[in-house]
């Protein structure tokens, strides 16, 4: 799989994916690699071709936009670039309502779109619930606390995007907000994994193309959720937020997980952060939702590559002559 200029022409035979790519420039470059490095392991023999685009009123430094300018494509070339699917992530909140983002009515036009002109496309976290209700008026609703951390999810069902899914599904969230399973099924979406812990873990909606779609964050590095949790911890420290995230569940050793429990319980301190930069420095997390992940988007892109195949078939096929 190799990645493509955003504005290159589409390759005969390729998967060609768009990756509109709205997460906030501390993630960016590394969303990039992990969305291709899951698109490459899951990918087989097929060729699959990355292209970057981007929400205009997603809020960029200057650096980053000079590095965008480079590289992603603009919203209005992405409607005739030729894709087969479209991975949407998530952005960080600035609104209690999807609504009032800066970016809405952008990103409600990309759902109409996708809906209607792509094979497939995913939709990861906010992305998810920002389809939800934009499509079928489906609400997000707020926890009380913030889901972080490891966990494990059955399958439900046998629709074809579960085919070949380890078990249990492990999958890393990260997130204020979740979606109400019962909503869901009312408006005809298909469950694919649940949690007793965090609820609905994957989902789809099949109409005019299929959408699938995750709570969680299964293109995540071993350690994002760590850097995450240090990120949340330094805002803390700096007064920024009210009370210490609580540490990632299902993640680290338990010693680890202690440790940094007891220093964020020590309260507002400076002198602390080293002791928690330490803890986090000599832990070692594994990606253990690696399978999950990649067999989820193997199932994907099987969906994208048959429907394609479907397609030339039926161009190939000679038209049936009229009797006389």
């Amino acid at each position: 799989m190799g990645a493509a200029h955003p504005l290159a022409a589409p390759r005969r035979g390729a998967i060609e994916i768009g990756l509109l790519n709205n997460m906030p420039d501390a993630a960016l470059h590394a969303t990039e690699r992990q969305f291709a490095g899951l698109l490459k392991a899951a990918a087989g023999h097929h060729e699959v071709r990355l292209r970057f685009y981007s929400l205009p009123e997603v809020p960029r430094g200057d650096y980053t936009r000079t590095y965008m300018r480079a590289i992603y494509g603009q919203l209005d070339e992405m409607w005739d670039a030729g894709l087969d699917g479209l991975i949407v992530t998530g952005a960080e909140p600035r609104t209690a309502e999807l609504e009032a983002e800066p970016y809405w009515d952008s990103l409600a036009r990309v759902i109409d779109w996708a809906e209607t002109h792509l094979i497939a496309s995913y939709w990861s976290c906010l992305a998810a619930h920002a389809a939800v209700l934009s499509l079928d008026g489906v609400r997000r609703v707020p926890l009380a606390a913030k889901c972080s951390g490891v966990f494990e999810s059955e399958v439900v069902g046998d629709d074809p995007m579960c085919a070949h899914l380890p078990t249990p599904v492990r999958t890393p969230h990260s997130r204020m907000n979740s979606l109400d399973e019962a909503a869901l099924v009312a408006h005809g979406y298909t469950i694919l994994s649940r949690s007793p812990e965090v609820g609905v873990d994957t989902f789809v909606r099949r109409g005019s193309s299929l959408m699938l779609l995750a709570q969680g964050h299964p293109e995540y590095d071993a350690d994002t959720l760590l850097r995450e949790y240090g990120r949340d911890m330094g805002r803390f420290s700096c007064g920024k937020r009210d009370l210490p995230p609580a540490v990632p569940s299902g993640y680290l050793n338990l010693r680890t997980q202690r440790a940094l429990a007891a220093v964020a319980r020590r309260g507002r301190r400076p002198d602390l952060m080293a002791r928690e930069n330490a803890l986090a420095a000599a832990a070692t997390p594994r990606a253990v939702w690696r399978s999950s992940a990649t067999a989820l988007f193997r199932n994907w892109l099987h969906h994208i590559t048959a429907t394609k195949a479907a397609a030339a078939r039926a161009r190939s096929r000679p038209p049936s002559r009229a009797r006389a």
